[in-house]
């Protein structure tokens, strides 16, 4: 018996950025804290003034990669990115939802943060 096939995708892309805020002093840190709701807020409002209407901008709970923060990630494509100004979220914004492409720079790899193997394996 075959899958029934997806249904066609409602967003073209979402990008979840970290908003998780931990104590003061934590030793991971936390994206929240290092600025990530304004530079949602800023990415949310570029995001509609360049007219993608196809992509959604939702605020994430801890994506565990606080000490890369903030953090985002892109789905359907699972393209994570460390950014901390206007200018990442800028270069962001062109180069992989308007473009098609990656900002290298900013990427993270399984093998950055506190997971040097990826994610735990259940």
């Amino acid at each position: 018996m075959s899958l029934p096939a997806d249904p066609p995708l409602y967003f073209r892309l979402h990008l979840f950025i970290c908003t998780n805020q931990r104590p003061e002093g934590h030793p991971r840190g936390s994206c929240a804290r290092s600025g990530s709701e304004k530079l949602r807020d800023y990415l949310k409002a570029r995001a509609k003034e360049l007219g993608l209407g196809d992509v959604r901008v939702n605020s994430a709970g801890c994506l565990d990669r606080c000490e890369l923060g903030p953090v985002l990630v892109i789905y359907p494509e699972g393209v994570w990115y460390g950014f901390k100004t206007h200018e990442d979220i800028d270069e962001i914004l062109a180069a992989h939802l308007q473009g098609g492409g990656r900002v290298e720079r900013l990427m993270l790899r399984p093998e950055d943060g506190p997971f040097k193997d990826g994610p735990k394996k259940h």
